[in-house]
């Protein structure tokens, strides 16, 4: 079967496909031949070498991608041939916290991810996706959907009524965009465009900044918020936004950091946190109970993932291109097999 590989630090250009050979299943293994799998930042910074190395030999990219079981081991017994799943991002955090054990395989860094024809993952590994989805719209939930859903429900426990402040309208944003929206929050989101920022109000935006136009954007946050704060951000920024972000907070909310776009370091007042009561949780994606309970909101809901751009097997280098520009709306998707 044929696969994409890299290794950290070649950039897109390392990127290269490659033929393998299909391995033999184990009786608990599930063969899926996948369908889509969908592009996170991550992933760039795999090719710039600034994420987990893959060691010494390339690794499968991706850990994003929906496809159909087409084999299965001797004592598989959660799929049958012909259904419908995706994989879990961390494939053996079932349930329950993360732990250095069950976080150490993730797919498409220390270990081969999706990116490829076929996949083969333990059945524990496997969520069956929801219904109304096409493969494409599926193959965005394990890892972005997965984050939005941890930051806002798990960690972040938000309710009904409740505000969020997401930064930006990249595949994470947009996804807690619409699932903030099917739960009643009040969302502020960001944007340099105002052409973004219409696209968001469309989806169910409660109020938009353009921080190009507001760079104190923290300031129109609790002005929108009568001097308050929001409940909860979903920072992506880093060392750019964090201060600003801790900011918009209301006192005992919390700033769920979900990614570093601008990079990491930087100083950090431990005062602002302290004198607010505010929390600072790092969310690492989220298990495969957090990907099932996913799955049936969704499905509730009848949400439709927003989908940017879907690009063939054979451009997934042009993928990783269009990614890196950052003028993405919601996910960028590469389509293996229709």
């Amino acid at each position: 079967m044929q696969a994409y590989q890299i290794q950290a630090g070649q950039k897109i250009a390392g990127l290269e496909r490659t033929q393998r050979d299909s391995a033999p299943l184990a009786a608990h293994q599930v063969r899926v031949r996948m369908h889509a799998v969908s592009l996170n930042y991550r992933d760039l910074m795999i090719a710039d070498g600034t994420y987990l190395s893959t060691g010494d030999k390339p690794v499968i990219p991706g850990s994003d991608g929906a496809g159909e079981v087409i084999e299965i081991g001797a004592a598989v017994s959660r799929f049958r041939v012909g259904d419908r799943v995706a994989g879990s991002f961390f494939p053996d955090w079932i349930s329950g916290a993360p732990t250095p054990l069950n976080t150490a395989r993730a797919l498409g860094a220390v270990t081969d991810g999706v990116l490829a024809e076929e996949v083969v993952l333990g059945e524990e590994s496997w969520v069956a996706i929801p219904p109304h989805l096409d493969y494409i719209q599926a193959a965005t939930l394990p890892c972005a959907g997965v984050t939005a859903w941890n930051a806002l429900f798990v960690e972040g426990g938000l309710r009904a009524g409740d505000s969020v402040l997401l930064l930006g309208t990249g595949g994470v944003s947009i996804w807690a965009l619409q699932l903030a929206k099917a739960a009643g929050l009040r969302t502020i989101i960001t944007s340099s465009s105002d052409a973004k920022l219409e696209r968001a109000r469309a989806l169910g935006a409660s109020a938009t900044i353009n921080y190009r136009n507001t760079p104190e954007w923290q300031d129109e946050v609790l002005r929108l918020n009568g001097g308050a704060g929001v409940d909860l951000v979903l920072e992506v920024g880093g060392q750019g936004t964090l201060a600003r972000s801790i900011r918009s907070t209301r006192m005992g909310g919390t700033i769920a950091i979900i990614g570093g776009v601008s990079g990491f370091g930087g100083e950090l007042d431990p005062f602002a946190l302290i004198g607010g009561a505010k929390r600072l949780s790092g969310i690492f994606v989220g298990s495969r109970e957090m990907l099932e309970d996913l799955n049936r909101f969704v499905e509730v809901a009848a949400i439709q993932p927003v989908v940017d751009k879907v690009f063939p097997f054979q451009q997934a280098r042009e993928a990783y291109a269009y990614l890196e520009q950052a003028g993405h709306f919601g996910k960028v998707v590469i389509e293996v097999a229709k």
